[in-house]
């Protein structure tokens, strides 16, 4: 069974004789494990985002060398940690029974989160961004997705110069729930998509009151907003603290019209992943696609703003710039 963020699919199987190491008879990888890494392995060399590029004969000989002589599925746990290294995206990783993961990244995301100044004024909005992990539908995204619109709904008149979208430190997650609660700021359409390695497209974006991959709503807020002044002026800080689904937000402000970002580059997990539940119920979440902005310039690298300037001057240059 497998869910999806994104699209996904699966692979074949090898068998590996060792040595034992304390006599000369060979010592089989047990059929267990055996078949639990290969049902990872044969996921990752269909769907991952470097399956076009990786050679997957020398990828499982490799692999199955660490394994050498597993007899459980956690005796596969060096395996799995080495096959993620292998796969080189940063981003995927293995989630165990006990709810632990297995990651092999060595990409590290640092920023503070944004906050609302304790001056702004009166004629600039602002919008905060933060972190979300949830179901797309659940009442926690709803929730989330309701406070964002709040903070719109109450800072929205009819003098406003723009607004000022504060993504920074927001470490990902759902990217569904930010979508539709900032979307009113954003605007309808098409915002951003997600591109395979054979350049496979599937679109999202906002349309009143929900966020929409390929044209499915995924998070629907019980009401839409419609700002007072549409297709207003807007001002995006960005960190290096933002990653992944919050990058996907970054990502869906390039391109727009009246709008620029301030701050640092953003940490580079721009890519989507999806989830895959295996048969003991584990589940493998991997990299399978570059985001892409609304005119298809694809990322999976930082996400640079378009004025460079310290953490601390971001927000004093994004008020300067709406309202001069």
């Amino acid at each position: 069974m497998k869910t999806k963020i994104w699209q996904v699919v699966l692979f074949f199987s090898v068998l590996l004789t060792i040595s034992c190491s304390n006599d000369d008879e060979p010592q089989r990888i047990s059929s267990v494990a055996q078949e639990f890494l290969n049902e990872i392995l044969d996921l990752m060399e269909e769907n991952s985002i470097n399956r076009n590029t990786i050679d997957w004969l020398s990828f499982r000989e490799e692999v199955l060398e660490v394994a050498a002589g597993a007899q459980t599925k956690e005796d596969t746990y060096a395996a799995i940690r080495r096959a993620l290294a292998l796969l080189d995206d940063n981003h995927s990783l293995y989630i165990k029974d006990d709810g632990g993961s297995i990651f092999a990244g060595t990409i590290r995301c640092n920023g503070l989160e944004g906050s609302r100044p304790a001056t702004l004024p009166d004629n600039v909005g602002y919008v905060r961004v933060t972190s979300f992990s949830g179901q797309s539908s659940s009442s926690e995204a709803l929730a989330f997705a309701q406070k964002i619109q709040d903070q719109i709904i109450a800072d929205d008149k009819p003098d406003l110069a723009g607004w000022i979208v504060d993504l920074r430190g927001n470490g990902g997650g759902n990217m569904w729930p930010m979508l539709a609660g900032v979307g009113s700021v954003l605007g309808e359409g098409t915002s951003g998509y997600f591109i395979d390695p054979n350049g496979r497209e599937s679109p999202w974006g906002y349309s009143n009151g929900r966020s929409v991959a390929s044209g499915s709503t995924v998070t629907q807020l019980p009401s839409s907003y419609e700002l007072i002044s549409p297709n207003p002026k807007v001002a995006v800080l960005l960190n290096n603290g933002i990653t992944s689904s919050g990058e996907a937000i970054a990502i869906s402000f390039v391109g727009r019209e009246n709008t620029r970002s301030f701050g640092s580059a953003t940490c580079g997990l721009s890519t989507a992943n999806s989830s895959y539940t295996l048969s003991d119920n584990t589940i493998l979440v991997l990299t399978t696609a570059y985001m892409a902005d609304r005119d298809k310039n694809t990322f999976g690298i930082p996400i640079k703003p378009d004025v460079e300037v310290a953490n601390i001057e971001a927000m004093d240059a994004a008020v300067f710039w709406l309202t001069e």
